[in-house]
Formats: structure tokens, C-alpha cells, sequence
């Protein structure tokens, strides 16, 4: 197991490649599963998680190759002869259950253990079950597993989500493209992942209107053939970075980055008094004062402030001129964070949903512990504004997510380093 050492040593300047995102190409790889056809992703993300998909896929009888450095992947599943996707498999991520709905629509049945994954929270899938469910298909819970069956294949139906869930509108999303009739999907995620999969599901034959909304309308096709796509850039990698400049000091671009990716994140940043300049390979940012300024914040579905950047605004908010508020509601139990962050002398209150951060002049180093994925990248940035050395330990949450990130940020002058334990 690695930990990751980092001294602050002040400003970054220079340009930082954003990769694809992580939970659009997880959500694009079992889309392989509703075509004999070969699927290509480009721009792919070269993380672990996208290894336990690799993994998962292959194991239903899917062929998987990995590509040019891993940035694209080559997929057919013209022979899936296992329709069970198994626990020691599915249990290292919760996106395994994207799997079930394509198999579902596809063969009319399928066999899928519940999942895992971070330990932020509960993250029930039924509402997955019951969108598939709306269809036609017959769901059995035993022994840790979903047993679907829907032998006269799925039927179009009219579903609305009690609350919004991006992966089950995703799974929704992909066992309609085969359902007999029309399926509407109302109250479904707007996320820039779920775009991205409809699109790429369009290039394959589906017939899709309203993604990006929330109200998402498919008519079924009897078949989806293949194509090739690009993997959308990913917007939390990139808020990532975005705050790498602001904490620290100095200006970075950026590559591939647009505000549109991170509207609501851009506005918190620009009111806490960070400069954001759209060029035309990215976004280019850097702090206009010594010291930004406290804002509050409330995570919200897209186009909201993203869950899954609130652990880095925290990071930052530590040294801020006044009080913070962090209101997440999204996921429970997601402040984890917060007292390897007090660690390093943040001074942060946490009651349930609500963080309060009083802002510091200063950080210190000091050995932390990284708890979950975003969690660990914001023990990173928190380091790299402290005085003298912070070890990361547990960093193999990091690797789920971000890639070669001690290269992308040594790149820009920071000290960081990857050492065994």
C-alpha cells in the first residue's frame, strides 16, 4: 500500500491535462453490453476502477482491450455467455450494477450481486429496481443478489423518480433503448455523464430525446449496432485542479475544461474572489487576493454544486478570511474529511449535514489518513498550502479516481511524491 507525500513550496503555474470522467466512462463500458457490435471509447481514463469494469465485463464474456496507454478501449460483447455478475467482483464498485439493465434488455435476464463501493453513505440501488420493474421485468432479492428476469423482453412505460439518482436513470436509460414502446423518464439526472451516455447510446441506434432535462424520452429499437466515442472531460477532475492554483498560489490552465462542466463551482469560486478565463484549450485560473474569501455552500444534483467537490472546497475554505458553511445533502456521512483536516489545524464544527469552517491563516503538514475518494484528494490540496511535510496514507481511494495525479501536479511545480508504506 502507497502513501503520498507532500511539502508546501507555494505557487503553481503551468497547464494540467483534465482526463475523461471517471463515472461517464463507467457508465459507457456496460453500454457494450446492449450491442453484438464493437463499442470503442476514446479519451478513456486510465484509473482502477476502470480496470474492476474491464474486470466485470470480461468475466459476462465481453471482450476488453485496453488501448494506446489505456485511453481507448476496444469492447465487443458478440458472446455473452454469463449472465451473473459476481460479488467479489461487484463488491469493489457501486457502478457494477450498471451492468443489469443492458443484460436485462438484451437476454432477458440477468443476475447481479449488490454492490459496493465508498463508504460515504448509503447509496440504495432500488430505485434502480423499480424504474426496470416499471418495464415488465420480475425482481428477486436472495442471498445478497438481484435475480431479474423479463423473458417477453422490457416494455415502454412512463417512470418518475422519487428523487433524482443518476445511476438508475443511467440504468433506466440503457434498458429502454431495447424496450418494446416508449419509456418517458421523468424527475431524471441532468448530469453531463448522463448526456454523454445517451449520446454516445444514439451513435449506436437508439432513439433518444430530452437528455440534459428532466424529462428524458425513448422510443425502443429491436437493435443497437456499434460505434465509437469519446469519453466526456471530467468535471470533478477538473474542479480538482481548478482549485489547485487557488489554494496554493499561481495560475493553471486547465486543458480541456469548460465552464459549462462546472457552472455552479465556478460561481462559488469567482464569489470567494478567484479570476476564471475560458481560453481556447481550457480554463485558466488563479486567485485575485492573498486570501479568498469565505462563501457558503450547499451541494445540489446538477447543475448544483457537485457532492464530489465539496470535500476539496473544503480543503481551501480552511484558510479563508471569515466563517463557512458546507451543507451537504446529497450524501450523508460525507464529512469524513473534516477531522484529518483539524488535523493539520482547520478549524471545522461538523453537526450532521452542516460543516462549519472558520477560516485560518495557515495549515500545517501532518500525517492524515484518507477515508474516501475525494476525501484523499483534498488532504493533497490542504497539503500542498501547509507548512512542512503531510503524508496521505491509504491513497489506493485516490487511484479509483484520479490519474498520475503526483505527475500532473509535479508538472506545475508542486513537491508531491508516491512512496511505499
Amino acid at each position: 500500500m502507497d502513501k503520498i507525500i507532500v511539502r508546501g513550496n507555494g505557487a503553481l503555474n503551468g497547464q494540467i491535462p483534465i482526463a475523461g470522467a471517471k463515472n461517464a466512462c463507467l457508465t459507457l463500458m456496460p453500454a457494450t453490453l446492449l450491442s453484438e457490435e464493437p463499442l470503442t471509447l476514446t479519451n478513456a481514463p486510465r484509473l482502477s476502477d476502470i480496470q474492476t469494469m474491464t474486470t466485470l465485463l470480461q468475466s459476462l464474456g465481453a471482450e476488453v482491450s485496453s488501448l494506446q496507454d489505456g485511453q481507448v478501449l476496444a469492447m465487443s460483447s458478440h458472446d455473452i455467455h454469463n449472465h451473473t455478475a459476481e460479488y467479489d467482483i461487484v463488491r469493489k464498485m457501486r457502478a457494477s450494477i450498471l451492468v443489469l439493465g443492458p443484460m436485462l434488455a438484451r437476454d432477458g435476464h440477468a443476475t447481479v450481486s449488490l454492490p459496493g463501493g465508498c463508504a460515504i453513505g448509503a447509496r440504495p440501488v432500488d430505485l434502480h429496481l423499480k424504474a426496470l420493474e416499471a418495464m415488465g421485468a420480475s425482481l428477486e432479492l436472495k442471498e445478497g443478489y438481484v435475480h431479474a428476469e423479463a423473458r417477453g423482453g422490457l416494455k415502454g412505460t412512463t417512470f418518475e423518480f422519487p428523487f433524482v439518482s443518476v445511476g438508475a436513470t443511467e440504468n433506466a436509460l440503457m434498458a429502454a433503448t431495447l424496450a418494446k414502446g416508449t419509456t418517458v423518464l421523468k424527475n431524471a439526472a441532468r448530469e453531463p455523464e448522463i448526456v454523454d451516455l445517451a449520446e454516445c447510446l444514439i451513435k449506436m441506434g437508439a432513439q433518444i430525446e430530452g437528455h440534459g432535462t428532466s424529462t428524458i424520452t425513448i422510443q425502443g429499437v429491436d437493435r443497437l449496432h456499434g460505434a465509437t466515442h469519446p469519453v466526456v472531460t471530467d468535471r470533478i477532475e477538473l474542479g480538482t485542479y481548478m482549485l489547485a492554483p487557488v489554494i496554493t498560489g499561481g495560475e493553471v490552465e486547465c486543458l480541456g475544461g469548460t465552464r459549462a462542466l462546472v457552472g455552479a463551482f465556478c460561481d462559488k469560486l469567482e464569489e470567494a474572489g478567484v479570476s476564471i478565463e475560458e481560453t481556447p484549450t481550457g480554463l485558466k485560473v488563479k486567485r485575485t487576493n492573498n486570501r479568498v474569501t469565505a462563501v457558503n455552500v450547499e451541494t445540489e444534483p446538477f447543475p448544483g454544486f457537485p457532492t464530489d467537490l465539496q470535500a476539496q472546497m473544503m480543503a481551501l475554505l480552511c484558510t479563508a478570511e471569515g466563517t463557512s458553511v458546507l451543507e451537504e445533502k446529497i450524501f450523508e456521512n460525507r464529512f469524513m474529511h473534516a477531522p484529518e483536516l483539524i488535523r493539520m489545524g482547520a478549524d471545522i464544527e461538523v453537526h450532521g449535514g452542516t460543516a462549519t469552517v472558520k477560516g485560518v491563516d495557515h495549515l500545517k503538514g501532518a500525517p492524515v489518513m484518507a477515508t474516501d475518494l475525494r476525501a484523499s484528494v483534498s488532504l493533497i490540496l490542504a497539503g500542498m498550502a501547509a507548512e512542512g511535510e503531510t503524508v496521505v496514507s491509504r491513497v489506493y481511494h485516490l487511484d479509483r479516481g484520479y490519474e498520475r495525479v503526483e505527475e500532473k501536479l509535479s508538472a506545475c511545480g508542486a513537491h508531491i511524491e508516491r512512496v511505499p508504506e
